[in-house]
């Protein structure tokens, strides 16, 4: 058995990808099936793909039907970070165009913790342990 996260997209699963895969080290992208001619998506563009994010696995899929529905901060990826440096970058990359949940800040629990949407509003918690 095996459980991999499923993030779904309208449109643009591949833009998010490249910025995951950009910004969180260790990252990088598996294999992406591409939509072909006759499909339901635009020709060319992502349909399902496997990306690697920080050494997790996750299922990135574009859908072409609109949804009633997004992301939601009740499942968010948690980021330990190595360093100040590596962890103020993180957060510029992810929360440009997106919003915070906790502005960086010591919460008690952390020292250092910042909990974001980014652009597509996939849920981020950056931590400096």
């Amino acid at each position: 058995m095996k459980v991999t996260p499923f993030l779904m997209f309208e449109g643009r699963a591949e833009e998010a990808m490249a910025l995951y895969c950009e910004t969180v080290p260790g990252s990088s992208v598996l294999d992406v099936t591409r939509y072909g001619a006759g499909e339901d998506g635009p020709e060319g563009t992502v349909k399902l793909a496997r990306a690697s994010i920080g050494g997790q696995e996750v299922m990135i899929f574009n859908s072409p039907v609109h949804h009633a529905f997004t992301f939601t901060p009740s499942f968010s990826f948690f980021v330990d970070c190595s360093s100040d440096q590596e962890q103020d970058r993180i957060i510029d990359v992810l929360s440009k165009d997106g919003s915070f949940l906790m502005p960086t800040g010591n919460y008690g629990f952390s020292q250092r913790f910042a909990w974001l949407n980014d652009r597509f509003g996939v849920s981020w918690q950056i931590n400096l342990p």
